[in-house]
């Protein structure tokens, strides 16, 4: 079983700045990537539909046999993963945002949260958000439209930066010196942020934490590859593979399909 993918699914492109994080750590690991682009965003969707989704996207992963799955979507995660995890005999990681190291290292006690609504109202995120920051200022920011946007390629366009210049102003206003994104499209927005963010705003996102608890759970279960055969990474999507394949540099093969 070690030798079988790791299966990573997103609401469409944004969990491949997971699978990015988790090549560099887990380079010899086979992964199967899933993104359901046809139904993104999955924020504005109602916990029900989210979880839908959700399982749906399991099952197309366990038939491909993988090994451990990946949920690579801030608002799956935050509202799916505990059934997912009580449903299937399979190990699950998961994604939220990275509330914690933000909270403990601002020094002007006022952090930023960019996430979808879906992610924000989850009770997953409340319980996180209670937990670490009773002391601090937490402004919090739906980015409604941005992962459209980035779905569609214009991840620079003027669009985008008028969207980000209305839900940055109330976190500069409260002077954060830490933005956490709660989405895993929105590390594809970092060019933009960094010109857009004075110099002292550390940008925190979840993809480095995630690729090292995904190998924890590997080594854990025994699961780590052994074998040197030649690797495989298929992406397959349910949407257009235009913006996929520039992401991804045209280096993997993209298959799309139905599901």
């Amino acid at each position: 079983m070690s030798s079988q993918p790791i299966g990573i699914f997103d609401s469409g492109i944004g969990g491949t700045s997971i699978f990015k994080e988790i090549k560099v750590l887990l380079p010899f690991e086979h992964t199967l990537y899933l993104a359901d682009s046809f139904n993104a965003p999955y924020g504005n969707k109602s916990k029900a539909e989210i979880l839908a989704l959700s399982i749906k996207n399991t099952e197309y992963l366990l038939a491909k046999q993988c090994k451990i799955i990946v949920v690579a979507c801030n608002t799956a995660t935050t509202n799916a993963i505990k059934e997912l995890r009580e449903r299937y005999d399979i190990p699950f990681v998961g994604i939220e945002p990275a509330i914690k190291p933000a909270a403990l290292s601002t020094q002007t006690k006022a952090i930023g949260i960019l996430a979808t609504k879906g992610t924000l109202s989850s009770e997953l995120f409340h319980k996180s958000a209670d937990l670490y920051s009773q002391h601090i200022k937490v402004i919090e920011q739906v980015g409604e439209g941005i992962v459209a946007l980035i779905e569609e390629g214009k991840t620079h366009s003027e669009a985008m930066r008028h969207l980000l210049r209305i839900y940055l102003k109330p976190m500069l206003d409260a002077n954060i010196d830490y933005l956490v994104l709660g989405c895993t499209h929105f590390p594809y927005l970092m060019p933009l942020l960094l010109e857009m963010l004075p110099d002292h705003v550390k940008i925190i996102d979840s993809g480095q934490a995630v690729a090292r608890q995904t190998r924890a759970v590997l080594e854990r279960h025994d699961l780590l590859n052994n074998q040197t055969a030649t690797i495989k990474n298929v992406f397959y999507t349910n949407g257009t593979t235009t913006v996929l394949e520039a992401i991804l540099n045209g280096s993997y093969a993209i298959e799309k399909v139905k599901f």
